[in-house]
């Protein structure tokens, strides 16, 4: 059995499992200060999308971790059919690989803590990662030229929405963090937007990632290895019997004895022969 996976029927799925994750952070900032939940432990830290290591940063962890897999394939194919920008292409898996494992660990964050800013620059990594945005935006562009137009604005809508959600809420975010703290609704709302923003983007990558697949000829998925048991017990074909083989007909076999009378012939003409005068 093959299970084939492609943007139009894994679309929904992905989607509804974002819907579900968000939904479920939302409901925690919201009744946190309604039942007073606890903030360390239970349901809040768990379900929360201002928390790390838990159910949400796992979910957008494997997401990106998933993206730079196809983006690994991608780049791989390129290579192999001498096209141009595979270069580019592994850049994007390593890439996609190393903020993976950022949602996990939060790297992001050592980046800031040399610089001390204020307001909307509370979190002061934004300004490295803004400065390295520019950077990638120099390098990729002749790689996005490249791209086929359909697939150039999609990736471009979809960088878009994760840039929006990973670096420009967290301006909004760093005012109100530096004003009223983090233990409080509205920090948590805001949040919620920051990842909502970052999961749309991802998985919208994701679908224009398969689709780009699709569109170069290959298919991604999973066979199904045959079960031993049934194998074995499988009857195997039989090969069909040669036909028979037809007995030659016997030869006649021509008698090398003479009859007697042809021997007593031959017995008188030599003696006529014998008895005839010379000349």
């Amino acid at each position: 059995m093959q299970l084939t996976l492609s943007a139009r029927a894994l679309r929904a799925p992905l989607l509804g499992i974002m819907a579900l994750v968000v939904t479920a952070g939302l409901a925690v900032e919201v009744l946190r200060p309604l039942y007073k939940l606890e903030r360390k432990t239970g349901i809040v830290p768990f379900l929360s999308l201002s928390y790390e290591a838990n159910l949400p940063t796992w979910y957008s962890s494997i997401l990106l971790f998933t993206c730079a897999l196809l983006l690994a394939l991608i780049a791989t194919g390129v290579r192999r059919t001498g096209q141009r920008h595979a270069a580019h292409w592994w850049g994007l898996a390593a890439g996609f690989t190393y903020i993976s494992l950022d949602e996990l660990v939060s790297l992001h964050e050592a980046a800031g803590s040399w610089m001390k800013l204020e307001g909307v620059l509370y979190f002061s990594w934004v300004v490295p990662a803004t400065a390295l945005l520019i950077v990638l935006a120099l390098v990729y562009f002749r790689f996005l030229a490249h791209l086929p137009a359909p697939l150039r604005r999609r990736f471009l809508l979809c960088g878009g929405i994760y840039v929006a959600g990973a670096v420009g809420m967290e301006l909004p975010l760093g005012y109100w963090t530096e004003r009223e703290g983090s233990n409080n609704l509205v920090y948590g709302l805001i949040d919620v937007v920051e990842e909502a923003l970052e999961m749309l983007g991802v998985n919208l990558f994701l679908l224009a990632l398969l689709d780009h697949l699709g569109a170069q000829g290959f298919t991604v998925g999973f066979t199904a290895p045959l079960d031993p048991a049934t194998a074995s017990s499988t009857p195997l074909a039989e090969a069909p019997s040669p036909p028979p083989v037809d007995a030659a007909p016997a030869t006649p076999v021509s008698s090398l004895s003479a009859s007697p009378d042809a021997d007593a012939d031959a017995d008188a003409d030599a003696d006529a022969d014998a008895n005839e005068p010379r000349t």
